[in-house]
């Protein structure tokens, strides 16, 4: 058993992890209830975390994994910019701090007395920040410029007063700028409600306590991370996989990960991974990391806290300028989405090859759909099968690896925009076959009523999600306009009456029948 420090016991500092996890969740609680986006609102394309005064993550609510693993360099960012006490500050510039330009962060300055105890980060994907295609998902975008309004670290707040210049510029660049000041004012609730709960946790159990937690916190779970990886010592694995194109070119866009475990650490290399592509499948580092934190989280208890010290046992390689490590002016827009989940697919990959035990791959996308037209703008993933393993079948229409969102009900979906789901059911028969069968994706076909432009983003509709241990493929996905195959990564002008169906990738089984 892992030794606790000296005044923190297992139950005081469960008990500490548990409140500082609760804040979290209220946050998400408070942001949930004020956005105006169904994105937002009903499928909670959003996440929240606690920082301290450091701006080390000390807690996490149960969100999206690829926000959680990057919004640390979020807070890093808006720490460079020599903060002041109350101060809010806003981002999505991925090159300082952001991931891709629809999530737009709120980071808090949490203060007590004048000086900064902490911090409240609120990432949440909004349905439109402009550029040339409506939604912020533009297919066929080669640099970041064209993606949408690039924001770096910008202060947007003092305390509860807005800066209005900047949120007028804000709004000036998008396309719903009511739908998106109402999610603005929903993020900053949700800051505030992180800083109130930080702040009534310092008074209840005094500062200096819940510093000295805060350290031990982050020590537990970095020695419980490292303890694990002692009992892989030794091992090693590669693994490679790709995207099918980056929305210019057809082309597959390779992805390569080797990993060591050694002296309680797990080094992973990209070398060897597509360097930086035309289209917007490119990721930057932060997003990287997110895949393999979430990876490696996977492998611990689930009561283990979330925080950085899951980060401290992690070493990356990726060369400067590959599509994992993205430089200026890149396009990124599809890689906190796709290549988020085709490093997740090539990691547990090259951990099955290490002798590690991990499941079957599930559907390996977030089957990204943005549908636009005047005045309104609609953005959705869709869930699909996940992989079976040794422990049992994988469930069939849900989100994996790298998101965790809801599905947007159809009620909310048709009283907002003008669009009809023709379809919605689960793919019988799309998960792969085995000893344990993979889970089902998806049917979802919507019709416009009015004249529109959709995008879709999606993968593996050419490379299926493979079994293991002898287990069959998942079946790939498929989009279509009105029947017709439609490209993976396409934007097509619809007219009314139209109908787009997008059929998820099954899961793929594990163990021969």
């Amino acid at each position: 058993m892992t030794t606790m420090p000296s005044g923190f016991d297992p139950l005081r500092l469960t008990v500490f992890a548990n409140a500082v996890a609760m804040i979290a969740e209220e946050m998400g609680s408070v942001l949930e209830r004020g956005a105006l986006s169904p994105n937002i609102r009903e499928r909670r394309d959003a996440s929240c975390a606690l920082f301290d005064a450091q701006g080390q993550m000390i807690a996490q609510a149960a969100h999206i994994p690829v926000h959680l693993g990057a919004m640390p360099e979020a807070v890093r960012a808006v720490r460079a910019r020599s903060p002041g006490p109350g101060d809010v500050f806003l981002l999505n510039d991925p090159n300082h701090g952001g991931s891709h330009l629809p999530d737009l962060t709120m980071v808090e300055v949490i203060a007590s007395e004048g000086v900064t105890v902490g911090y409240a980060a609120v990432r949440a994907h909004h349905a439109d920040v402009g550029g040339m295609s409506p939604g912020s998902m533009p297919r066929g975008a080669t640099e970041l410029v064209q993606e949408g309004l690039i924001v770096p670290p910008v202060r947007i707040a003092t305390g509860d007063a807005w800066n209005d210049d900047v949120l007028s510029l804000v709004l000036a660049n998008v396309r719903t700028p009511e739908e998106r000041l109402g999610d603005l004012r929903a993020q900053r609730a949700a800051c505030a409600a992180g800083r109130e709960g930080w702040l009534r946790l310092r008074e209840r159990d005094t500062p200096e306590l819940v510093d000295a937690a805060s350290v031990a916190l982050l020590d537990y779970t970095e020695r419980c991370v490292r303890a694990r990886l002692e009992t892989l010592g030794g091992r090693s694995g590669t693994a490679a996989d790709a995207l099918e194109g980056d929305g210019v070119s057809e082309d597959d866009v390779p992805v390569c990960v080797r990993l060591t475990v050694a002296n309680g650490t797990l080094e992973v290399d990209f070398t060897g991974t597509s360097p930086m592509v035309a289209g917007n499948v490119n990721a930057p580092l932060a997003v990287a990391r997110a895949a393999a934190v979430f990876v490696l989280r996977t492998l611990m208890p689930d009561d283990l806290p979330t925080n950085d010290g899951i980060a401290r046992a992690i070493r990356l390689i990726a060369p400067e300028g590959s599509a994992v490590n993205a430089r200026w002016p890149a396009a990124v827009a599809a890689g906190n989405v796709e290549m988020s989940q085709r490093v997740t697919d090539t990691l547990f990959a090259a951990f099955a090859s290490a002798g590690v035990e991990v499941p079957a791959q599930g559907q390996g996308t977030m089957n990204n759909v943005t549908f636009g037209g005047r005045g309104w703008t609609f953005y959705e993933t869709l869930g699909g099968g996940q992989g079976a393993s040794a422990r049992g079948p994988g469930p069939s229409a849900v989100h994996v690896g790298m998101s965790n969102t809801r599905n947007t009900p159809i009620e909310s979906l048709e009283h907002a925009y003008p669009l009809r789901i023709d379809e919605y059911a689960l793919r019988a028969g799309s998960g792969g076959g085995g000893t344990h069968g993979g889970g089902d994706g998806v049917v979802r076909r919507y019709r416009a009523l009015e004249a529109c432009t959709v995008t879709l983003v999606t993968e593996r509709r050419r490379h299926a999600p493979r079994g293991a241990a002898g287990g069959g493929d998942g079946a790939t996905g498929q989009n279509l306009l009105n029947g017709t195959p439609i490209p993976a990564k396409c934007r097509l002008e619809l007219k009314a009456g139209d109908v787009v169906s997008v059929l998820t990738p099954g899961g793929g089984g594990w163990g021969r029948r």
